[in-house]
């Protein structure tokens, strides 16, 4: 049976949108390239089907080259959009749509250092006092 498709990019997609977002528009070559540098080598027609099937879920646009052949492919959704539909599923998930469960299960692990505190701290109180971000 296959799987329920998500709506919510998988681990490589994610990868690929991350290069997307840090710049747009971009061949398949220069996703290719900027996925090595970052470590993970993949063919050329895996990166091609990968891409495909983000256009199919919405997750990218895709625009004729300029060059002629082949597309350019351009983040459809922002970085924002991604965080908050994936975070809301775990919420949903995970934490039975307790936000403030989720938060003090992050609070408790061993991920956040005093630093990262502070910052949750002041983002906290701004946002008690009105204020988003």
């Amino acid at each position: 049976m296959p799987r329920k498709r998500s709506k919510y990019p998988t681990e490589l997609e994610l990868e690929i949108l991350k290069i997307l977002w840090a710049r747009s528009p971009r061949s398949v070559r220069e996703v290719r390239e900027a996925m090595a540098a970052a470590g993970r080598e993949l063919a050329h027609t895996s990166l091609i089907t990968t891409l495909n099937v983000m256009f199919r879920k919405g997750f990218v646009k895709r625009t004729k080259s300029t060059a002629g052949r082949g597309y350019e492919f351009s983040a459809k959704l922002s970085r924002d959009q991604v965080s908050k539909g994936m975070m809301g599923d775990l919420i949903e998930r995970v934490f039975e749509g307790s936000a403030s469960a989720m938060m003090l299960s992050l609070l408790e692990s061993d991920q956040l250092d005093a630093e990262d505190h502070a910052a949750l701290r002041k983002a906290i109180e701004k946002h008690r006092k009105g204020g988003r971000r």
